[in-house]
C-alpha cells in the first residue's frame, strides 16, 4: 500500500520568472554601462567586474529558461517533471564563472608583471562603480524573495550579490587612486572580485553533485526520520529508508513500513497511519514528495534483504 504527496508551487514559479525578468534588464543596462566606463578609465577591476557581469547576465537568463522549462508538468517519460533541469543550469552557470575567474587572474597578473601603458582614470572609474552597485543593490531586492525558492534562484541571487560586492571593491579601489595615485590598487581590486567569485563557483558545485549523486539532503537527518516513523501508533519497524532531492528545495522520501496485523483489518486506520505519515514528513522534515509501503509483519520476514 503506497501514498504520494505533491504540493507544486505555480505561482511561486510566475513570480520567480518576474523577478528574474526585471533583474535581467537591470544587470543587462548596467553591462553595457560597466564596459563602457572600462574602456573609457582602462580600468581592470571594471572590466573584471563587467565580466562578472556578463556571467551574471547569461545565468540570470539560464535561470529563466530553466523555470520555464521545469514548470512543465511531469509525463510518462519525465514523472518528476522537468526540475532537474535547474541543476543542470546552475553546473552551467559554474563554469561560466569559473572562466571569468581564469580571465580575471591571468589579465591581472600580466598587470603586476608589466603595468598597463595609459593610465587609470579614478574619476570615471569612481562614477561607473557607483552607478553599479546601486544598480545591483536594486537587482538584489529583486530577486531577495525567491533566493529560497530554487536552486537558481538561490543562484542568481549570490551572483548579483557577489557584483554588488565587486562594485563597492572597485569603489574603493578608484578613492585610493584618485587620493594616493597608486594604480596597481586596480589590479589588486580585479583580484579581490576574483576572489569573491570563487566561493560561489564551489557552492553551486557543491549542490550540483549532492543532488547528481543522490545524497541525503543537507539538513536532513535520517535517524531522526527513523525516530519520528517508528513513533506512530501501529508501525513496528521501518526499512528500506531512502531520501533524496530532485532539486534542492523538492525533497523525495520513501520507505517500507512494518506495521500490526491490526492496521491492516481496517482501511480507515491503514488510511490515518499514511496521512499521520506524510503530515510528519512534509511538517517536521519540509519533504515534498512522500512515498511508504506498508508491510505486515509476516511479508517482512520473508523479505531476503532489508536496508537501513
Amino acid at each position: 500500500m503506497t501514498h504520494h504527496n505533491h504540493d507544486h508551487s505555480h505561482g511561486a514559479g510566475i513570480t520567480d520568472r518576474r523577478r528574474l525578468v526585471i533583474a535581467i534588464v537591470i544587470v543587462a543596462v548596467f553591462l553595457v554601462v560597466e564596459a563602457i566606463g572600462a574602456w573609457l578609465s582602462g580600468s581592470l577591476s571594471l572590466l573584471a567586474d563587467a565580466g562578472h557581469m556578463f556571467s551574471d547576465l547569461t545565468g540570470l537568463v539560464i535561470a529563466l529558461i530553466a523555470t520555464v522549462i521545469a514548470a512543465r508538468p511531469p509525463n510518462a517519460r519525465r514523472t518528476f517533471g522537468h526540475r532537474r533541469v535547474e541543476v543542470f543550469a546552475a553546473f552551467l552557470n559554474a563554469v561560466i564563472l569559473t572562466a571569468v575567474v581564469v580571465y580575471v587572474l591571468v589579465e591581472a597578473v600580466s598587470r603586476f608583471v608589466e603595468p598597463h601603458p595609459s593610465e587609470v582614470q579614478g574619476v570615471p572609474m569612481l562614477i561607473v562603480a557607483a552607478i553599479g552597485a546601486l544598480a545591483n543593490a536594486a537587482a538584489l531586492l529583486v530577486l531577495r524573495g525567491g533566493a529560497r525558492s530554487t536552486i537558481n534562484m538561490r543562484a542568481a541571487y549570490l551572483e548579483v550579490f557577489g557584483d554588488l560586492v565587486g562594485s563597492a571593491v572597485v569603489v574603493i579601489s578608484a578613492i585610493v587612486i584618485l587620493a594616493t595615485g597608486f594604480e596597481l590598487a586596480d589590479a589588486i581590486a580585479s583580484l579581490v572580485i576574483a576572489a569573491l567569485i570563487l566561493p560561489r563557483v564551489f557552492s553551486l558545485l557543491r549542490d550540483v553533485v549532492a543532488v547528481l549523486s543522490q545524497g541525503v539532503p543537507r539538513g536532513t537527518d535520517v535517524a531522526l526520520i527513523r525516530e519520528h516513523v517508528l513513533s506512530k501508533p501501529g508501525v513496528v519497524d521501518v526499512h528500506d529508508v531512502h531520501v533524496w532531492s530532485v532539486t534542492p528545495g523538492q525533497n523525495v522520501f520513501s520507505a517500507h513500513v512494518v506495521v500490526e496485523d491490526s492496521v491492516f483489518s481496517s482501511g480507515e486506520q491503514a488510511s490515518a497511519l499514511l496521512g499521520a505519515l506524510n503530515e510528519c514528513l512534509a511538517d517536521h522534515f519540509d519533504v515534498e514528495h512522500s512515498t511508504f509501503q506498508l508491510e505486515p509483519q509476516a511479508h517482512a520476514n520473508q523479505e531476503p534483504q532489508q536496508h537501513p
